[in-house]
């Protein structure tokens, strides 16, 4: 009899960690992971003790659902306790970096008034020394630039913090927010210590198209024998058609929740900031997992490193599918800019690709070309970037979470580029405050009014038509911005029918259509668009439980 071979399961989701945190872009470098351990996790973690029912209270409230409270039941206080004593314990090294890094700032723009900067190396701490270069900007302001690449070598980059919780996604909103609670240890769930960057987390992940024996996949995970009505609770016996590569000329393109788009054309394979949602048991609404992708996928598209957009979950889970990640250029020159090329390398990527305003990769028959990402980050200097995808004839623009601040910039685009077609778009225009992600790295609290004048937004109505009338668009998608429900956790919005972002989505919509779009839409968990070669027209599939497939007809529209 043939062994019985096994998959992970729809439902089965696999969570990198750090330290028990879920693991994104601000807590794996060095620099960066120990400002936001000091001055985020810690100070959460004390606040959490001094009344576990407040927070555990608050968190069921769902306008408070992404703020700084844990998740974590008033009973299981003694458990975080323990939690915190270990940390301070563990990382007591990364803790003093920190410390030194935010002292020594604020003593060095104290004292360095624009004479040379060459003594104060002297009066760097021993956790500094070896690692930074002391610079001035040209009103003789002074600057820490940290040197990445060998702090990824020091001792403050601790990979056997490193490891993976596997277990069955029961329902949408399942879990708490990224950020604001550590996953402590649970019996219903298998804790695997893994650095990210070993090449058994690869063939974790390749039981997903190559299933495997049950004795395979417990001597990878370290199990035992008396673990095997555990682990299968996470895996599946049944088989599943792989999904075949799209050769057409014309190009198609799959929504797949949030920012991730998937584009597609003789046989070329592009995904742009992939979350990828598993099917848990009880879901809200349809959507594409990991069965719908092609079995390679040749790039993989990152706008910029906040959590929703380079999501770590979904990214090493694919890892060992993508042909070439690529990245935004850092220039490191603040710490909070730190290289997404970097950090990607050291969790195991082996070919990311690094991309400046008008860099690009030529494919054939089409380019991938880096175009301006202005806004959103609080008027911080961030890794960012969005790109234009031209395939064939159709030239597609994947703008992330851009703000049209100068309309030009999208006009001299158009002047070098030609018109842009076809535009995704996230219209989050509120945005949270400055200290939201970046509060762990300023040295200084920021007054209030700067506090909140200075926010995460993108485009309004009035802003995006701008880069549409300047690009010469026919068609606009934006994306749900959290609305879906299996998302909730990365971001926490939990917005109503009035919230602003809804409203200034449906008025752009509604202005679009007034001005002839071939179509303006806001997305909801999947679509599919098939874009022609020959004329440009967009036949829009929808997908859903309540409706049919039913192409739209050219002669529904009028074009400028």
């Amino acid at each position: 009899m043939r062994e019985t071979l096994y998959r992970l399961g729809d439902a089965t989701v696999v969570e990198p960690l750090v330290n028990k945190w879920v693991a994104w872009a601000h807590v794996i470098p060095p620099v960066a992971g120990s400002l936001h351990l000091l001055r985020y996790q810690l100070r959460l973690l004390e606040s959490y003790l001094s009344d576990p029912q407040s927070h555990a209270t608050t968190c069921q409230d769902p306008k408070f659902r992404s703020g700084p409270f844990i998740d974590i039941p008033a009973e299981k206080a003694v458990d975080v306790r323990e939690f915190l004593t270990t940390t301070n314990e563990k990382q007591a090294a990364n803790i003093q970096f920190a410390k030194d890094i935010l002292e020594f700032q604020n003593y060095l723009v104290e004292q360095a008034k624009g004479q040379s900067i060459e003594p104060f190396y002297e009066h760097l701490p021993p956790s500094l020394r070896g690692y930074v270069e002391l610079l001035y900007d040209y009103y003789n302001r002074p600057i820490v630039r940290f040197m990445e690449s060998l702090l990824y070598a020091s001792p403050y980059y601790q990979p056997e913090l490193q490891s993976l919780r596997i277990f069955r996604e029961t329902q949408d909103r399942y879990r708490p927010f990224i950020m604001s609670t550590p996953r402590l240890v649970q019996h219903n769930q298998v804790d695997w210590t893994m650095p990210f960057a070993s090449p058994e987390v690869d063939e974790l992940f390749k039981l997903d198209s190559a299933p495997q024996p049950l004795g395979y996949i417990r001597n990878l995970l370290g199990l035992r024998p008396n673990d095997d009505d555990l682990l299968r609770q996470f895996l599946s016996d049944e088989m599943r058609n792989r999904e075949e590569k799209w050769e057409d000329s014309n190009v198609r393109i799959r929504y797949l929740g949030h920012a991730c788009v998937l584009i597609e054309w003789n046989g070329v394979s592009i995904l742009t900031d992939p979350y990828i949602g598993v099917m848990p048991e009880r879901t809200e609404a349809d959507h594409m997992s990991y069965e719908d992708l092609p079995e390679k996928l040749d790039y993989v598209l990152i706008t910029h490193n906040h959590h929703d957009h380079y999501c770590l979950e979904t990214l090493l889970r694919l890892r060992h599918r993508i042909g070439c990640l690529v990245v935004p250029r850092s220039f490191g020159i603040f710490y909070g800019d730190l290289s997404l090329k970097l950090l990607s390398q050291n969790i195991g990527f082996k070919n990311v690709v690094e991309l400046d305003t008008l860099d690009t990769i030529a494919l054939s028959d089409g380019e991938i070309i880096a175009i301006p990402f202005m806004g959103e980050h609080a008027d911080l200097p961030h890794a960012k970037t969005a790109y234009v995808v031209r395939a064939g004839k159709q030239q597609i623009m994947l703008a992330a979470d851009s703000n049209c601040l100068d309309k030009r910039v999208y006009e001299h685009l158009r002047q070098i580029l030609g018109p842009i077609e076809t535009i995704f778009l996230g219209m989050e225009c509120v945005g949270a405050p400055l200290s939201w992600t970046s509060g762990p790295f300023l040295p200084v609290a920021p007054e209030f009014a700067h506090e909140q004048s200075r926010r995460y937004n993108g485009c309004n109505a009035m802003r995006a038509l701008d880069i549409l009338e300047a690009v010469g668009a026919q068609r606009i998608y934006i994306y749900a911005m959290g609305l879906e429900p299996w998302l909730e956790h990365l971001l926490g919005l939990a917005y109503t029918d009035d919230a602003e972002q809804i409203k200034e989505a449906g008025l752009l919509i509604s202005q679009a259509r007034r001005r002839g779009f071939a179509e303006a839409q806001l997305l909801y968990g999947k679509h599919e668009i098939l874009l022609s070669q020959t004329n440009g027209f967009c036949d829009r599939l929808y997908f859903s439980e309540e409706t049919e497939l039913q192409p739209v007809t050219e002669d529904q529209f009028t074009f400028e």
